[in-house]
C-alpha cells in the first residue's frame, strides 16, 4: 500500500511540474511575442515623420551683422553690433516640411519655404534698419550743428525729400542685402519627392525643384519636434553643418 501511495504521489508530482513547465513555457511564449511585436512596430513608429512640420529659420544674426557692417561706413556716426541686434529681433523664415508614409519605413514629402513668411521677415528687417537709421541721421544733423538735430518723423520727412521714398524703401532698393534673397532659400530647401527614415538617417530623393539628387540627413525625432542635424557631404571630406540644425515643429500629426 506505501509504495501505491508512493507511486500515486509520483505521478502527481510529475503531472504538476508538466503543468507548470507548459504554464512557464506559454509565458515566455507570450512575453517574446509582445516584445518581438514591439520591436517590430517600434522600430516602425521611429521611421514615422507622417504629418505637417514647420520650422522657423532665425535670421536675425545674418541681417543684424549686415545692417551693421552698413551702418557703420556712415561719416562720422559711431554704431555697435549690440545695438543693431538689439533692433533687431525674432527676425525668422518658416519652411514647411510635408511627410506622408507609405512603406513601413518611407513615403512621399514636399518642403517649401513660405514666402508670405519671407517678405514678413524682410520688411521687418528693413523697418528695424530704418529706425536705426533715422536716429544715425538725427545724430549726424546735431554734429554739424543743426540744433538739436531732428526727431524720428522729421528725419523721416528729410529722407523722403531727399530720396522721392520711405527710408524703407529706399534701404530696400538701395541698402545692404539684409537677408539670402528668396530664390537662395528656396534653392536651400524647397523640392518634393519620395524618403526613406531609419536608424536616425533621413534620405531623401528629390525630384521636383531647385534641389537635384539625394540628400542625406541625420534626424533626431523626438514626440512633436524634429532635429536635422547635418548632411552628408558629397565630397567625403567629411559632413557639412553650414545649415544645421533645422528643428521642425510638428503643426498637424497626418490623417488629422
Amino acid at each position: 500500500m506505501l509504495k501505491s501511495i508512493l507511486c500515486g504521489q509520483g505521478d502527481f508530482m510529475r503531472k504538476t511540474v508538466r503543468h507548470a513547465v507548459c504554464i512557464l513555457l506559454i509565458l515566455i511564449l507570450g512575453v517574446s511575442t509582445a516584445l518581438l511585436a514591439y520591436l517590430h512596430f517600434g522600430a516602425a513608429d521611429s521611421g514615422n515623420l507622417s504629418g505637417e512640420w514647420t520650422a522657423e529659420l532665425d535670421m536675425t544674426e545674418q541681417a543684424a551683422m549686415a545692417a551693421y557692417i552698413w551702418l557703420r561706413d556712415i561719416e562720422a556716426v559711431s554704431v555697435t553690433l549690440e545695438e543693431t541686434e538689439s533692433r533687431m529681433q525674432d527676425l525668422s523664415v518658416q519652411v514647411e516640411l510635408i511627410f506622408e508614409q507609405t512603406s513601413r519605413q518611407g513615403g512621399t514629402f514636399y518642403s517649401s519655404v513660405l514666402p508670405e513668411s519671407y517678405e514678413a521677415c524682410r520688411q521687418a528687417a528693413y523697418e528695424a534698419l530704418a529706425e536705426e537709421f533715422r536716429v544715425l541721421v538725427s545724430e549726424r544733423l546735431r554734429m554739424a550743428g543743426y540744433g538739436d538735430g531732428a526727431d524720428g518723423s522729421a528725419a523721416e520727412a528729410l529722407a523722403a525729400e531727399a530720396f522721392g521714398m520711405s527710408t524703407v524703401s529706399w534701404l530696400m532698393s538701395c541698402g545692404p542685402a539684409l537677408l539670402p534673397s528668396l530664390e537662395e532659400l528656396q534653392a536651400r530647401y524647397d523640392g518634393s519627392g519620395n524618403y526613406e527614415a531609419a536608424d536616425g538617417i533621413l534620405i531623401r530623393q528629390f525630384k521636383a525643384g531647385a534641389c537635384a539628387g539625394t540628400k542625406a540627413e541625420s534626424y533626431i525625432r523626438k514626440d512633436s519636434g524634429l532635429i536635422l542635424s547635418g548632411e552628408a557631404d558629397e565630397s567625403g571630406s567629411g559632413r557639412s553643418e553650414e545649415h544645421y540644425p533645422v528643428m521642425y515643429t510638428l503643426k498637424q500629426p497626418a490623417n488629422q
